[in-house]
């Protein structure tokens, strides 16, 4: 049943998009283009709302039922599949009203945690305590529900702000979605490993049309939908883990978290707004230096897989494997934000301490 679903979230992606098109000029949910945009004409910007329908009716196909092993144990294994399904609708109305109105961030941030709250509060997801290597366990307490929260919002928006080329965040979730069933297939939790492969099936059928050149844009309804879904069944596949292997999460987005944490570094240093959008995401840099629009999409999916593949190695690696592992993947993000300035033109600690070692 899980193949047959896979097969008909993507057909029903493909057959959907160019009707969500149609709906997208015909209410006004388009994008036009600016001093920030690289597009230069207008571009409809809805397509997040025909993976969201795909996704729905591959889960739909697929009836997770008691009994089986796609459900969660528990009293009601249908509460968790529930809340997430309430939680993205919450979601995805939040993008459409801002891909028709340009909302303001307030209120799409009023949209996410109310998004969260659901998968806290009705799904009763939260990370509790985390097992530490060397024995013990690492209890959040009464900050277990605002971590959850800032984890889900804070994953939720990663993903938006790498949603600045043709099939870059669809391209790039899709990656991280096979990273997250082939990591939770490897932990035994099949229901994270269909929800994820279904979502990822739903949203290549999208990239046909989303791929440079695009025919649409996913806008904030797929962004904020796929970074939620992640940031959920993100939380579902590694919950309960040593405090290590709950850094795989962590690996398996380096980009969008990169490109993020680095944003907001680039901003405190220019003296901005952490929220004021810029032209010096990880995608303008690299356009900057002379890389075209598919080269720049496909190098940073190259990146992409590459965390994904660290984060299988990881999870297998023993404990001074994993410290050296993260050091090695640190190191190597630090130089490549230096070289590409992704930080600022004149952020280079590493590359200048290395050459006063070199004198």
């Amino acid at each position: 049943m899980l193949y047959v679903s896979l097969i008909v979230a993507l057909v029903v992606s493909i057959l959907i998009t160019p009707l969500v098109k149609r709906l997208a000029f015909r209410i006004g949910a388009v994008d036009a283009p600016n001093y920030r945009k690289v597009h230069s004409r207008i571009m409809p910007r809805l397509g997040g709302l025909a993976v969201f329908i795909a996704f729905l009716v591959g889960l739909a196909i697929l009836r997770p039922v008691p009994g089986t092993p796609l459900v969660q144990t528990g009293e009601n294994p249908f509460i968790i599949p529930l809340a997430m399904v309430l939680g993205a609708s919450v979601i995805v109305i939040t993008g459409i009203l801002d891909d028709m109105y340009e909302i303001s961030a307030k209120a799409k941030m009023l949209g996410q945690l109310v998004a969260a709250c659901i998968i806290v509060f009705f799904g009763g997801i939260q990370i509790e305590f985390i097992n530490l290597p060397f024995g013990g366990e690492l209890e959040f307490g009464f900050l277990s529900i605002p971590f959850t929260i800032l984890w889900i919002v804070g994953i939720t928006n990663a993903i938006n702000l790498i949603d600045g080329l043709d099939g870059l965040a669809a391209g790039v979730s899709t990656i991280a979605l096979i990273t997250l069933a082939c990591m939770a297939l490897i932990m035994g939790n099949m229901f994270v490993v269909a929800t994820a492969a279904i979502l990822a099936c739903s949203t290549v059928g999208f990239l046909f049309y989303n791929f440079h050149p695009a025919k649409i844009f996913m806008g904030d309804t797929g962004a904020l939908f796929l970074g939620f879904m992640i940031a959920v069944l993100s939380l579902l596949g590694f919950k309960g883990v040593t405090v290590f292997s709950f850094i795989i999460p962590v690996i398996m987005l380096g980009v969008p978290i990169s490109d993020t944490f680095f944003a907001i570094v680039r901003r405190v240093r220019n003296k901005q707004k952490w929220s004021d959008p810029d032209k010096s995401h990880l995608h303008h840099r690299l356009i900057d230096i002379g890389f075209s629009h598919r080269q720049t999409v496909l190098i940073i999916y190259g990146i992409a897989a590459l965390f994904g593949i660290a984060a299988i190695i990881f999870s297998m690696a023993k404990l001074w494997g994993a410290i050296l592992l993260i050091t090695v993947i640190l190191v190597a993000i630090e130089l490549f934000v230096e070289v590409i300035g992704l930080a600022g033109k004149n952020y280079r600690p590493l590359i200048n301490l290395a050459r006063i070692f070199n004198k």
